[in-house]
């Protein structure tokens, strides 16, 4: 049986189901797709919290969704955006989805959002060999993306949405003196701080993805291409009707009627603002990229835009950024996944844990920057908040964040708050993958790189890892540093931890 993948797009306005079989080449079918659009979010400022009703509506819906997905036993992948990503009560939403729906919602940064737009709308649209524009125009946020090829080199996401904006300007989808205007100037110092930047990029494809967008081109007549001259004219149409009036359009859902106005106003502003003509129209967004990004995490299909390269390409810029050593933080990175391979037997941890460990072995140090003095502890604080790790969602980046935490100094202690608010199996993985690289970096501790790579073996007693050095040169501080460290992993396996070098003839580099 073809395996099939269910993503769920908690959004602002809707909840999205996309369930899509898995074919040849990395990519999907849709089986079904269903929509519910319940308004979690409102707010005309920040969205400082879910309506408890909404949220009842929000688990309904996503108990519904379940139930289509078990169907075709897909296993399901939840992802929530805006609203709850900047409500304060969002922990109630997502423990209860866990509880009541038996869903893992997670929640993801708005370039993280951004860059799955960009992997949806490459199913859909033949953009390879272009430079493109994305904007994908939600309840209350807006994505923007510019890409090269495959590859998104702008990520931007603003707190402009159709929600949003209605609430802020056109209360009740009403128009009123001085609304457009004070509506576009609002929209306008949003694109300020990265419009010339996006344009410097050149793009020349502009796409516009997400209900907003598709129901403005319905309305206009042609549901795969907006044009921007009738995008201006639909868009004074619109603000001259009352919701009630709006409905005699064919094409637009009932409780969109209300918000569809504020959407108007500011996809034309964008427009605009960014000299677009024409935008084609994407049906393939967030859901979409949700699904391919499954897929990849798979890790048996390897679809064109492989997650494992982004991790790292994102993870090395970001640590360029602090300044990281990268020379001695790839060394030891090396090291660190060398064990991971030669003890999977031992730890039995995947590719996804072993990207996690990667990307922390590689930003560890980054803390440094802030001071010397507690780096790691400034690691962490620089690496959970660091919304540009593209290709992680935002529990992956705190997990990142605490494993560079405890490269260093004390153990996970759950007086540690924040590795006390992660649950059992999340705090065994961040002690298993710490202890590896404790170790990783005690191997380099002089910084010389002596020790050219690692093996390891273990039975029910011991755990013996073998340093390949060269014999002309010393490694006594390495070895014993690497023996310092060791406490963690030896608690972690239950096992003594023995580390020795292996002497290796310099004229034979393919035993290192």
């Amino acid at each position: 049986m073809t395996p099939a993948i269910a993503a769920i797009d908690i959004g602002t306005n809707s909840l999205h189901l996309l369930v899509a079989e898995i074919v040849e080449g990395g990519s999907f079918r849709v089986l079904t797709r269903e929509r519910d659009p319940i308004r979690l979010g409102s707010g005309a400022g920040d969205m400082k919290r879910l309506d408890p009703e909404a949220i009842d509506r929000g688990l309904a819906t996503l108990r519904r969704f379940v139930g289509i997905a078990s169907n075709w036993d897909a296993p399901i992948s939840a992802f929530a955006t805006s609203a709850v990503r900047e409500a304060s009560n969002r922990a109630d939403f997502i423990d209860r989805a866990r509880d009541e729906a038996g869903v893992v919602v997670e929640v993801i940064s708005g370039p993280e959002e951004a860059r799955l737009i960009h992997l949806g709308v490459l199913q859909a649209l033949p953009l390879a060999g272009t430079t493109h524009l994305v904007v994908d125009i939600g309840g209350g946020s807006t994505e923007f993306i510019v890409g090269r090829d495959t590859t998104p080199v702008l990520l931007r996401s603003v707190k402009l949405g159709a929600i949003r904006l209605t609430e802020r300007f056109f209360a009740g989808g009403l128009d009123s003196p001085g609304a457009i205007d004070d509506c576009r100037r609002h929209v306008s110092s949003f694109l300020a701080s990265f419009r010339e930047v996006a344009l410097g990029l050149k793009p020349t494809i502009a796409i516009a993805t997400s209900g907003t967008a598709e129901t403005l081109a319905i309305l206009a007549g042609n549901p795969e291409v907006l044009l921007a001259t009738d995008l201006h004219e639909l868009t004074i149409e619109l603000l001259s009707e009352t919701p009630k009036q709006r409905l005699k359009r064919s094409g637009l859902d009932e409780r969109r009627a209300d918000i569809i106005a504020g959407g108007a106003v500011l996809l034309d502003e964008i427009t605009t603002q960014f000299g677009v003509e024409e935008w084609r129209i994407s049906d393939h967004a967030l859901r979409s990229g949700i699904v391919l990004d499954a897929i990849n995490r798979r890790g048996d299909i390897k679809t064109f835009h492989h997650l494992s390269d982004l991790r790292r390409r994102s993870a090395l810029a970001v640590a360029r950024r602090y300044r990281e050593d990268l020379d001695h933080a790839e060394h030891i990175t090396d090291l660190a996944l060398q064990l991971f391979d030669e003890l999977s037997g031992l730890h039995r941890l995947g590719v996804a844990e072993r990207d996690l460990l990667e990307t922390a072995g590689l930003m560890h140090n980054i803390g440094v920057f802030v001071a010397h003095s507690a780096h790691h502890k400034h690691s962490y604080y620089l690496i959970s908040n660091d919304e540009q790790l593209a290709g992680f969602t935002n529990h992956e980046r705190e997990l990142i964040a605490q494993v560079a935490r405890y490269h260093r100094k004390s153990a996970p202690k759950q007086k540690h708050r924040p590795f006390a608010a992660l649950n059992h199996a999340d705090q065994n993985l961040v002690r298993q993958l710490a202890g590896l690289l404790r170790v990783a970096i005690g191997l380099d501790r002089g910084g010389r790189q002596v020790v050219r790579s690692v093996s390891a073996d273990f039975d029910k007693d011991t755990i013996t890892v073998r340093a390949a050095v060269l014999k002309d040169q010393a490694c006594d501080l390495e070895l014993h540093a690497a023996r310092e460290r060791s406490d963690l992993l030896s608690q972690n396996s239950e096992r003594d931890v023995t580390i020795e070098a292996d002497l290796v003839d310099p004229v034979h580099p393919s035993r290192l």
